[in-house]
């Protein structure tokens, strides 16, 4: 796609959306654009190709400047990966509760105890038969760690590429590789609450604060775990570029 005035307005303005995020002066945005303006004119002059020119990526193009310039100082965003992954997480974690609580409690059970009245007597009439609620909770678990794995993904990916944050694509892949990790420590601390609970609260208070103590227990496991990946890829990313 070859520059012309059109395309250079909506460059411009991408580029200065991305110093806002950034935080970078207006006044220093405002020059800087009126640079990337005349650079961007001149190359519209001489036929230039717009991709070919800014690299594809405004975005890049654009923190690329702040960071020559000193206005921006890349950083990792842990505070913000940790808050995208708790939001990704959240609706998977809920949901994959209330299939341990089916599961525990045996709301689908079929199987009943009842008195019966004959005319030789009284009896207890018992009858068993398969509780689905159990299957139904491991199926429901599997299905929610998948798509805690994509929303979470999602998540932190799209926030960071909005933040402009260092080595977010690299942050991303390491995720990706990490998550089952993540997920394990999670429900191995979600066991150790559903096992303590009922020893340290009782039986009655283990049910009424053990669900929402394990539900912040594993949203906290995925967003805390998710800022360490990024924290680590960061450091890493650094130390390979020094």
């Amino acid at each position: 796609m070859t520059l012309n005035a059109r395309t250079i307005e909506g460059v411009i303005s991408q580029a200065r959306k991305a110093w806002h995020r950034l935080g970078v002066n207006e006044n220093a945005a405002a020059e800087m654009a009126e640079e990337l303006a005349a650079d961007l004119t001149a190359a519209a002059l001489d036929g230039k190709d717009v991709s070919a020119y800014i690299g594809g990526d405004v975005d890049s193009l654009a923190a690329s400047w702040a960071v020559e310039r000193g206005l921006f100082f890349p950083q990792p965003r842990l505070k913000e990966t940790a808050l995208a992954a708790a939001k990704g997480a959240a609706l998977p974690a809920l949901a994959a509760t209330a299939f341990w609580f089916i599961g525990w409690s045996g709301a689908l059970d079929p199987s009943y105890e009842s008195l019966v009245t004959t005319p030789g007597g009284v009896r207890w009439e018992i009858r068993k038969s398969p509780d689905p609620g159990l299957p139904l909770m491991w199926v429901g678990w599997g299905m929610c760690a998948l798509s805690a794995f994509f929303m979470v993904r999602r998540a932190v990916a799209t926030r960071l590429q909005r933040l402009l944050a260092p080595a977010h694509e690299a942050t991303v892949r390491a995720l990706t590789i990490a998550f089952p990790l993540i997920i394990l420590a999670g429900a191995l601390i979600v066991g150790a609450i559903q096992f303590l609970a009922p020893y340290t609260l009782g039986d009655y208070f283990a049910l009424i604060l053990g669900l929402p103590a394990g539900l912040v227990g594993m949203i906290a496991t995925v967003a805390a775990g998710s800022a360490l990946v990024h924290h680590r890829t960061y450091r890493r990313t650094e130390a390979q570029a020094m």
